[in-house]
């Protein structure tokens, strides 16, 4: 028996903020919209991908944030996505730094850390 890889990362998000998550989640990070199947349609919420990276947002009634778990997404360019969430006025944290890797953390409009990673190149 093995885990052969993740299928996708589900965040949360009050019920209603679909917009909100679209507006961050296209514009400041870069994904794609996927159509939800029609038997999960009315729970709310929206799916995301990029590459082969899949990120769902549901909707929750009693929402709290994760500040502290997270996904950690690679990304190419770490300091172009931290400029693209500064200006979308995003909350953005440093990271302690780590070999052959920079990291930073962006907050999603509901307060979900997220993790960005740019692997060194070479």
């Amino acid at each position: 028996m093995a885990v052969l890889g993740i299928d996708h990362v589900q965040l949360a998000m009050p019920i209603g903020g679909e917009a909100k998550a679209r507006a961050f989640y296209m514009k400041v990070l870069g994904f794609g919209e996927i159509p939800k199947p029609d038997g999960l349609l009315k729970l709310g919420g929206a799916w995301f991908t990029s590459g082969k990276v899949e990120l769902h947002v549901g909707a929750e009634e009693n929402f709290r944030a994760a500040r502290k778990a997270h996904p950690a997404l690679i990304v190419d360019d770490l300091d172009a996505v931290l400029l693209s969430a500064r200006a979308f006025g995003a909350e953005v944290a440093d990271a302690q730094q780590m070999p052959g890797r920079r990291r930073g953390f962006v907050y999603d409009p509901f307060g979900n850390r997220i993790e960005l990673i740019e692997l060194a190149r070479g």
